[in-house]
């Protein structure tokens, strides 16, 4: 069946709460409820919008997406402060800051065909004795990865974070940690002045197992 252009329904049910319905030609066994927290004069905010429009039309993406401003109820103030945007996807939190109209084609796929979705899966320790991911196999993770991520000689993964002061690429390095902690796989990790370089591979077999797909996605997950 051909893409048809995406048919979009907003409303507006209460204060500060906007919803919008995007039909398209596909058929898909289930429809995505996609929240996304911002509020006024966000920059970060209209970036993620923006992405996410982008991949629902581009995709034809089944997704009933409800924005809400946090200033419009103190409890969502307090909860969220001012670390929005923030996007949940079927209930789970699934973006934090950025998100990248590949990254949420990615997820939202995921869950209406069934797919795998990296960073919902864990880190299995690799114990040594196997061959490191190769051709095929890498290409296919780092479609189901996203952008931003680069894969070094087919040995290791990498990527640039990058923040609007210290203090925030302090903030990253921290859950980057927490995350790593967790999972007990550990990234390389290089943080500077506005940024952050996370370097991944598995050191037990020198190269790429899937378990550097899944943290690199969690990390994602993780702005």
């Amino acid at each position: 069946m051909p893409r048809d252009a995406p048919v979009i329904r907003a409303t507006r049910p209460e204060r500060s709460r906007f919803v919008f319905e995007f039909s398209t030609g596909r058929v898909y066994g289930m429809n995505v409820e996609v929240l996304l927290y911002t509020r006024q004069a966000c920059h970060l905010c209209e970036v993620a919008k923006a992405a996410m429009r982008t991949a629902i039309s581009t995709e034809s993406l089944p997704v009933r997406l409800t924005e809400i401003d946090i200033d419009s109820d103190p409890a969502l103030q307090k909860r969220f402060t001012d670390d929005v945007p923030v996007i949940f996807v079927d209930g789970v939190e699934a973006f934090r800051h950025r998100v990248t109209a590949d990254q949420f084609a990615a997820r939202i796929l995921g869950r209406t065909q069934g797919g795998p979705v990296l960073a919902d899966e864990g880190c299995v320790p690799c114990r040594g004795g196997v061959p490191p991911l190769r051709g095929g196999d890498i290409t296919e993770l780092a479609r189901q990865l996203g952008s931003g991520w680069t894969v070094r000689e087919e040995h290791h993964l990498e990527k640039e974070f990058r923040f609007e002061d210290f203090s925030q690429g302090l903030a990253f390095t921290n859950r980057v940690g927490a995350v790593a902690e967790a999972e007990g796989h550990h990234p390389d990790i290089l943080l500077s002045w506005g940024r952050v370089l996370v370097t991944i591979w598995t050191h037990k077999i020198d190269g790429l197992t899937r378990a550097d797909f899944v943290l690199a996605a969690k990390i994602d997950r993780s702005l």
